[in-house]
């Protein structure tokens, strides 16, 4: 019951036109892109066999076949180099199907465990299809975007931008088509620079929430012209914050678009909810949702409160650097921050609090290997790409087991083996302690005592269904420790709701400990 009424008063993520008019898109956007004859030709039984050896399961009607290599979807040549240069040979199972269905114009909810290649999966078709466009018919001044990728932190879209603008490159500089403008729309940097390019026409853009309905509302981007809208880390924004910019922004579109959601935690409550608003949607998953990445060595040590600053330089030689470090406070972050600089360790930090530039300079320093401890809030947790952190350290246990997740997975990515260790004491809500433990189950890993011996009422449920869609775990946030009757994620959604209906006010959720400012 208190899941239905939560999900009844949920609005679909659609435009307040198309809710007033009634409009209902029956058919997907079309594109010029098809698959080759030996694809096509493939049965029903092969392309299952094909997904089933990579594990990878699918929701939807007409699911597109799923495609085992770069060349045979159809990529430019320059767009083969990239990839070749890249050191990225063959797609992973994420873009194996996803790839196909999203260049067939098809809307897609994306799931897939953390260090997957999901960016490439929605950043590579978004810059194919502005290319496409430009061919057909150039983009003059004032006018664009195409498509656009929406995600929740700045280092996530200056990343993103990054990725997309290394295909526009290689595009451009093997005269495949006239120069792609791609633009990165985030605060913290000055908008001449942005309205500038917006001036000469944009074919893409990479922008947080807060910039582009700002850009939007006082006129300075039109979206007549979008088609594509993507939506990285989905499930954090329509649930923790961003809901109502996301809503703002889908007003402003014009026509029909397709719509893609990526996440590595998607519970099934979203999936509902975001289905309402996609038109024939494949929902792609590889492996379950909000489940570790199978990578990574989960190590969970009991450290009293005011022992884990000392223990921390302990976990530091467990491995090489690089190593990250997570806290749930800012104030936590200057101080492991300051006591690490003062026993000669190179360490940046970055948080909310701290300035756009800092925050570069964090990033920057860390990716290059010139620091080697990098400290934050969740800021830092969700969909980074460090591909050579070889440890993770939770200083503190996040309080929802979704920010657990996507911390433990900046390491162990693309293949490679990393660690995640976590301390946990007296101060970690039970509830929290109860879904790690059945995380670290699930992955096969070492449960230690102060977890193995927590009364757990879900526990025989849990063991008799072992499957992940068969009842088990929260429906509402994908926990597996406990139930929607006892989420705690739920209660908090339910006393906003009544805040807010009785006129007070919680202001933004405050995601990871970090405030509204890490967003």
């Amino acid at each position: 019951m208190i899941l239905e009424s939560m999900e009844n008063s949920l609005r679909p993520l659609m435009s307040v036109a198309e809710l007033a008019k009634g409009v209902v898109y029956t058919e997907s956007i079309a594109t010029c892109w098809e698959p080759p004859a030996h694809i096509r030709a493939m049965s029903e039984d092969q392309r299952q066999d094909v997904r089933n050896k990579w594990h990878i399961l699918v929701e939807g009607e007409d699911v597109p076949p799923p495609i085992k290599s770069f060349k045979d979807m159809r990529l430019p040549p320059a767009v083969l180099e990239h990839l070749k240069a890249r050191k990225i040979l063959k797609p992973t199972p994420i873009q194996i199907q996803g790839l196909p269905a999203v260049l067939s114009g098809r809307d897609l909810i994306g799931i897939a465990f953390t260090g997957s290649g999901k960016t490439l999966a929605f950043t590579l078709p978004l810059v194919m299809f502005a290319a496409d466009e430009e061919r057909r018919l150039p983009i003059v001044r004032g006018e664009g975007p195409i498509g656009m990728v929406v995600c929740p932190s700045r280092e996530l879209a200056r990343q993103t931008h990054a990725v997309a603008q290394g295909f526009c490159d290689a595009l451009s500089a093997a005269n495949e088509c006239a120069p792609l403008r791609n633009m990165l729309c985030i605060g913290g940097i000055a908008p001449k620079e942005q309205l500038d390019m917006i001036r000469q026409g944009v074919h893409t853009i990479v922008a947080t929430p807060g910039r582009l309905q700002d850009l939007l509302t006082k006129k300075r981007i039109a979206l007549d012209l979008c088609r594509y809208l993507a939506l990285d880390e989905a499930d954090r924004m329509i649930d923790m914050g961003f809901e109502e910019e996301v809503r703002n922004i889908m007003d402003f579109f014009k026509h029909q678009r397709q719509t893609l959601l990526f996440s590595a935690t998607m519970p099934a409550k979203i999936q509902t909810f975001a289905k309402s608003a996609l038109v024939r949607p494949v929902v792609v998953n590889v492996g379950r949702a909000g489940a570790a990445n199978l990578d990574v060595i989960q190590e969970v040590e009991y450290v009293k409160q005011e022992a884990k600053i000392l223990y921390l330089l302990e976990c530091l030689q467990k491995t090489a650097p690089p190593v990250l470090i997570f806290c749930e406070s800012k104030n936590d972050v200057d101080s492991i921050h300051e006591y690490l600089l003062l026993k000669g360790v190179e360490a940046v930090a970055i948080h909310g609090g701290k300035d756009q530039e800092e925050r570069n300079y964090a990033i920057d320093g860390f990716q290059s290997g010139r620091k080697d401890v990098m400290i934050g809030t969740d800021i830092a947790s969700k969909g980074l790409d460090f591909p050579d952190v070889q440890h993770v350290i939770n200083y503190d246990m996040p309080k929802e087991i979704e920010n657990y997740v996507h911390r433990i997975g900046r390491t162990g990515r693309c293949g490679k083996t990393g660690v995640a260790t976590t301390f946990i004491n007296k101060s970690c809500e039970e509830t929290t302690l109860l879904d790690l433990k059945h995380l670290l189950k699930e992955a096969k890993q070492r449960i230690p005592p102060v977890l193995a011996t927590l009364d757990d009422p879900a526990e025989a449920e849990a063991d008799e269904s072992i499957d992940a869609g068969d009842g088990r775990g929260c429906k509402f946030c994908g926990g597996l420790g406990h139930r929607a009757a006892t989420c705690p994620k739920l209660e908090s959604q339910r006393m906003k709701a009544v805040l807010s209906a009785s006129g007070g006010s919680t202001g933004r959720e405050k995601i990871g400990g970090g405030g509204g400012g890490d967003w």
